[in-house]
């Protein structure tokens, strides 16, 4: 790894993703299961070295930009939100303990909103990332994931955004609720169903989720249809909170997998004008940008 300019860092709750960089080219990936959410504060640095140790050199530091929970409160080192409207990159790096003497890590601040209150961390560089990718776009974009977030975006800016806890609600009701005994499998027909009655009466929501255990035991509910179903009654629920966004904008999912998917599905059910686009180029746009802007902040960069 001579040739690595810097490292692209994506360090959320569940994992760490690293890049090795070469101007805004990727040349090497890793990733480990050691996420922020697992981490003390003094095992940050260990753990990155242990991914990236590889690609250091005795007799020089290169720098390392990151995103995502690192930045938390709880996290290796707390780096402040930034209030919208504002670009979702615009400096305010804060420099994490230097773990070792051949790199230095500096961690990009999340954003906020007043009201409704809500924050993010890691979707910011992302953003910035779909911009720098697709110049001039205006218009909504859809973060899937454990915590989905849509974002009001209108020249250059985070103007406002919402965060819905639709992917941590499946996963507990799937896994840990009495629902979690008649789920298994997929069934699109019954995600389908799911997300048109979400969307008609999201007011029925918690009813309807527990008449998913009533018709498995009275009527047999195939596992795969109600497991696809709960899936459609939480985004279909989702999409009637956040109907705001997306009525009369063009849409942008911004995720990876079938969750990102699914989201599309559901929208294009709706005749949104919607678009996929993948979340790893745009997180790697969006480290590659602060870190051309960026570069005289870090001592080490060349």
């Amino acid at each position: 790894m001579s040739g690595a300019d810097w490292i692209a860092l994506d360090w959320g709750s569940s994992h760490l993703r690293a890049w090795a960089m070469l101007g805004d080219k990727p040349m090497v990936h890793a990733t480990r299961d050691t996420g922020a959410g697992g981490l003390a504060r003094d095992a940050f640095g260990p753990a990155l070295i242990a991914l990236v140790g590889d690609w250091l050199q005795a007799d020089r530091c290169i720098p390392a930009y990151a995103c995502g929970m690192l930045g938390s409160r709880q996290g290796w080192i707390e780096a402040p939100y930034r209030a919208v409207p504002c670009a979702p990159l615009d400096g305010g790096l804060v420099a994490a303990p230097q773990a070792d003497p051949r790199v230095s890590v500096y961690v990009v601040p999340g954003l906020k909103q007043a009201k409704p209150a809500d924050v993010m961390r890691g979707e910011e560089t992302q953003i910035a990332g779909f911009l720098a990718l697709n110049p001039g776009w205006d218009g909504v974009i859809c973060l899937p994931g454990t915590h989905s977030k849509w974002v009001h975006v209108s020249a250059g800016e985070v103007v406002s955004f919402q965060t819905f806890l639709t992917g941590e609600t499946f996963a507990l009701l799937a896994g840990q609720s009495v629902l979690r005994h008649g789920m298994a499998g997929w069934d699109d027909a019954g995600f389908d169903a799911g997300v048109a009655q979400g969307l008609e009466r999201p007011d029925r929501l918690l009813a309807r989720l527990f008449t998913l255990r009533a018709e498995g035991l009275l009527d047999g509910l195939d596992p795969a249809t109600a497991r696809a179903r709960l899936s459609g009654l939480l985004i279909g629920a989702e999409l009637a909170a956040a109907k705001p966004y997306w009525l009369g904008q063009r849409v942008a999912v911004l995720g990876a997998g079938a969750l990102a998917a699914l989201y599309g599905r559901a929208l294009d059910g709706l005749s949104v004008p919607v678009s996929a686009h993948t979340a790893d180029a745009a997180t790697l746009a969006g480290l590659a940008a602060i870190r051309a802007a960026h570069r005289s902040e870090a001592p080490c960069a060349r």
